[in-house]
């Protein structure tokens, strides 16, 4: 398994879904824990006979026992979920432990009020953490303790890139660009495969394409350390075939039109942390 990097004796996941997952898998994968540290609780018995035999970890239908006596707690779970997890776990923490939230929307001030605790980190991961190859920004409260931090860095970075803001504003605005942003460039793949199709390629053969040529894109960026406006002007040949298109492109406003829709997820994500803000407060 690998040197255990933490020194926490017990690591609770209240919530086995996809995220949950991929946060057990990545911390295994890594050799940064064993499973026997850890425990997960979920109302669905399927999903805990599936990560008992998957991962060998430790499972629960019940919070309070999931958490009992662990250094730290990490919600994965629904936002409508939040009410009753608040319900069972509400004082239920230890006051020396961590809780990690990626709790769409939910505000650190939200969860302070429904667990009675102070130590908190939320954070906003996106899908393809699922891969390690996600990016997850996350915020803590001046609580929590420099090794509390690194453990967040540790098992945030396990799903892939971590950064850590000091303002909690910045989680709405991660959510408008890195949370939701994988949906809006899986729309752009599917035009791109879809044009493919028009034009009289396979749909199998399109999509190979695409995809190649996107993270052959990235790995050009990532490598070269150049900005994309210098790469893109590379492969722009006065009066070619990629300035024709980038013209459509821009007379559509594709720009602009992208930058809203970020924004638009970026407005929605405050709206909902304002409502769940309101709700635990009525």
């Amino acid at each position: 398994m690998g040197t255990v990097m933490f020194n926490a004796n017990r690591i609770a996941f209240v919530g086995g879904g996809v995220m949950g997952e991929a946060m057990i898998k990545g911390l295994l994968n890594g050799g940064l824990t064993s499973a026997d540290r850890i425990v997960v609780s979920d109302p669905w018995v399927e999903r805990l006979d599936f990560l008992r035999s998957t991962y060998c970890v430790e499972t629960t239908a019940d919070n309070p026992e999931a958490v009992r006596g662990a250094d730290i707690v990490v919600l994965s779970i629904k936002p409508q979920s939040l009410t009753k997890v608040g319900r069972d776990l509400h004082s239920r923490i230890s006051p020396d432990a961590l809780v990690l939230s990626i709790i769409a929307g939910t505000r650190i001030s939200t969860l302070q009020n429904q667990l009675f605790h102070d130590r908190i980190v939320r954070a906003m991961p996106n899908t393809p953490g699922q891969l390690g190859k996600g990016m997850t920004v996350w915020t803590a409260t001046p609580q929590c303790t420099p090794a509390q931090l690194s453990h967040t860095a540790t098992i945030l970075g396990a799903m892939g890139e971590q950064l850590q803001v000091d303002e909690e504003g910045y989680l709405d605005m991660a959510t408008g660009l890195s949370g939701s942003g994988p949906g809006f460039v899986l729309l752009l793949i599917e035009a791109m495969i879809d044009a493919g199709v028009h034009m009289g390629f396979s749909r199998r053969d399109a999509e190979k394409m695409v995809l190649q040529t996107i993270e052959g894109s990235v790995a050009l960026m990532r490598t070269s350390g150049k900005h994309s406006a210098e790469l893109k002007n590379q492969v722009t040949s006065p009066g070619g075939t990629t300035a024709a298109g980038l013209y459509e492109l821009e007379k559509a406003s594709v720009r602009a039109t992208i930058s809203n829709a970020i924004f638009a997820a970026y407005r929605r994500s405050q709206e909902l942390g304002a409502m769940s803000e309101k709700k635990d407060n009525a």
